[in-house]
């Protein structure tokens, strides 16, 4: 194990085609918008070593312009892809209301065991998104890398940083190109640097 610490800014990806709807699995790329609130979010700054994408498309093709614009190596980790929301997927939120009325209250407030049919168990999406971090870590000690990836993947992990309850993962708000850092130490607890902050000079 590498004796420096390791870096991670967690990116959520920008505004998918046809706006705000639980995707889960589904592959919309990116709108017009998601791609400015993306490059807004990083203008030019290059602080990393290497970048790690969701295999989405409203992670991927970001994170492969911002690649190839800055000469870095990209590795794409299947196990960052969203949680699966089973019969929710594509909907919005009036229309599941409408169809399901007071089924987003009950999630909300128990994610276990309120979860829409056919959806992905939360216990089953942190398991691998965890083993998917820890393997990030493993391979790339010591390193600084820009992780594009979901809403989802990154509460969870900051749950998981925060030594937090599974079910209070709707408790942290993560809007679109927001960025989290985290810091991981070798032989210490892993620190939260900031949450929805910006990228230094």
């Amino acid at each position: 194990m590498n004796p420096h610490p390791t870096t991670l800014d967690l990116m959520r990806h920008g505004e998918p085609r046809g706006g705000h709807r639980f995707r889960g699995s589904l592959d919309d790329p990116l709108s017009d918008t998601g791609w400015a609130q993306m490059r807004a979010a990083v203008a030019d700054h290059r602080p990393w070593d290497r970048i790690v994408s969701s295999p989405l498309a409203r992670c991927r093709g970001f994170a492969a312009e911002l690649a190839e614009r800055h000469g870095l190596p990209l590795e794409i980790e299947p196990g960052l892809r969203e949680i699966g929301f089973g019969e929710w997927e594509g909907l919005t939120a009036e229309a599941i209301e409408a169809r399901e009325p007071g089924a987003l209250a009950r999630y909300w407030a128990d994610p276990i065991g309120a979860r829409p049919a056919g959806a992905e168990p939360l216990d089953a999406f942190a398991a691998r998104v965890e083993a998917a971090w820890r393997g990030v870590i493993e391979r790339y000690s010591g390193r600084h890398l820009l992780v594009v990836c979901h809403g989802g993947v990154i509460r969870t992990l900051l749950r998981h940083v925060l030594d937090m309850p599974l079910e209070r993962i709707w408790r942290f708000d993560v809007p679109y190109a927001a960025l989290s850092r985290v810091r991981v130490y070798p032989d210490a607890a892993p620190v939260l640097r900031f949450h929805c902050g910006r990228l230094g000079g």
